[in-house]
């Protein structure tokens, strides 16, 4: 595929960065599962938390190509960061910038973008997955706010997030269709992380718990109209696919990379393996 010349230069910036501040320390943060808070900085600082967003609420105003080619190149480099960047950008950033209201967007996006305050998305239960019908968090309005209770499980950039956006049941007789989504702040009271998922990979990127108890949220801070919930999410998740498969593809270069290397320095029987036929691709 032939990029564009800005996305060309997207490219370059990210593979120069991930090259000089992740590959150096990305098998020790994966190890001892460190957050790269001085990296994740320094990315808000080049726009990549913002890649999706429009530019007045402080991001880039680019394409899922743009998202797809930045976490690529990070991946190639850290997985973990790759991952963070990831699901920051496509369901945290892009679902506010996509159907947030003004004041949404102006109150929970311009400081994550610019600060490196990472967002979290909410869906998966410890008793089910993406399945809307055996969600068992709830949402209940009283007056101006809605009260959310339940437990939330596989919180990516839980640890660390600033907000989250929160799928929960506003109407337990209506399927998915009686599901709301809320911006909810993780300093709210009755809002709870949990412990730190201990992951096989991708360990610089936290996931863990959220649990919430007699969570008050306003009114204001629904997404979209009640029972938009699933739909929002499902809007999300299509972006976050893409995010996905371009992690993958960066850590699969990486992989093919470091094979590539190590076969040409390589010797038996005098000659670099790489030489042999049932070395070369």
């Amino acid at each position: 595929m032939v990029l564009s010349e800005t996305h060309s230069k997207l490219k370059n910036v990210c593979r120069e960065f991930s090259e000089a501040e992740l590959r150096p320390i990305a098998a020790t943060l994966d190890k001892e599962q460190i957050y790269p808070f001085n990296q994740i900085k320094k990315l808000a600082d080049l726009g990549i938390l913002g890649v999706v967003v429009d530019k007045k609420y402080g991001g880039s105003g680019a394409d899922s190509l743009a998202l797809s080619v930045a976490v690529e190149e990070i991946s190639r480099c850290c997985g973990g960061t790759g991952s963070i960047v990831s699901i920051h950008n496509a369901l945290y950033a892009g679902i506010l910038n996509k159907v947030g209201t003004p004041e949404q967007k102006s109150q929970f996006l311009p400081d994550f973008i610019s600060r490196g305050i990472v967002g979290c998305f909410a869906l998966s239960e410890p008793g089910s997955g993406s399945d809307a019908a055996n969600m068992h968090t709830t949402a209940k309005r009283e007056g101006n706010h809605w009260i959310l209770n339940g437990t939330k499980a596989w919180v990516t950039n839980g640890i660390e997030g600033g907000a989250i956006i929160v799928m929960a049941r506003s109407d337990v007789f209506k399927g998915h269709k009686g599901v709301s989504a809320f911006i909810v702040p993780t300093n709210t009271p009755g809002l709870t992380k949990g412990k730190r998922d201990d992951k096989l990979g991708i360990r610089a990127a936290s996931s863990c718990n959220i649990i919430l108890d007699t969570v008050i949220v306003p009114a204001e801070n629904m997404l979209g109209n009640e029972g938009d919930g699933f739909k929002i999410a499902m809007s999300g998740i299509d972006l976050a696919r893409i995010g996905i498969a371009s992690q993958a593809l960066g850590i699969s270069q990486a992989a093919m990379d470091c094979a590539i290397d190590y076969a040409g320095n390589r010797t038996a029987f005098g000659n670099a393996i790489i030489k042999l036929s049932a070395v070369q691709v």
